[in-house]
């Protein structure tokens, strides 16, 4: 044992360099743990923050399948609105003869429309509104002096939003400015 202690005091750097060796490979992997634990905790957050954006999209799906679920059901049933908002039209308020008919096409019109309300399906009548690409369909262009521009004349077809997203545009005639009048060719000469 002598003899080691002896050879050990001989050479005293063999002794510091294991050391040395061994606390660099000791500090080598508490780097490359440290590493691989910020890029696993850099993961699960990651991982994390996926399957929250997953729940949250999965939650606006439903809720927009609940909002809009009927509105196959609503464009079928418009129609018949459509149907009897033209029967009153048509029909003369003051006779007589059909004034018990026309009494019940308003009651099931009032009925009908509540209902339409209920699911909020609203109606767009922009009769003398500014003209709005988004919720109108323009079927023609009429001169016009008594309103301004780009206004609604005439509405052919009622428009329906279902929970604020566009159904059916109201299809509307639209006002355009006078021409102006275009001079004679006796007048050019």
């Amino acid at each position: 044992m002598a003899d080691e202690q002896t050879q050990n005091s001989q050479h005293p750097d063999i002794e510091t360099a294991g050391e040395t060796t061994a606390g660099e490979d000791l500090a080598l992997r508490v780097q490359t743990l440290e590493e691989q634990l910020a890029a696993a905790q850099d993961q699960a957050l990651r991982v994390a923050a996926d399957m929250q954006n997953v729940r949250r999209r999965a939650e606006q799906d439903i809720e927009k399948a609940h909002k809009f679920a009927l509105e196959k059901f609503a464009n079928d049933l418009l129609p018949v609105v459509d149907s009897l908002e033209r029967g009153l039209e048509l029909s003369n308020p003051n006779d007589e003869a059909i004034k018990p008919v026309r009494e019940g096409l308003e009651l099931t019109l009032k009925l009908f429309q509540d209902t339409l309300k209920r699911y909020n399906l609203e109606a767009i009548d922009p009769h003398g509104a500014p003209f709005n690409a988004e919720h109108h369909q323009a079927m023609a262009m009429q001169e016009s002096t008594s309103v301004e521009p780009n206004s609604v004349l005439k509405v052919f077809q009622k428009g329906y939003l279902l929970n604020g997203r566009l159904l059916r545009p109201a299809m509307v005639v639209v006002s355009k400015a006078p021409a102006e009048p275009q001079p004679s060719i006796d007048e050019q000469a």
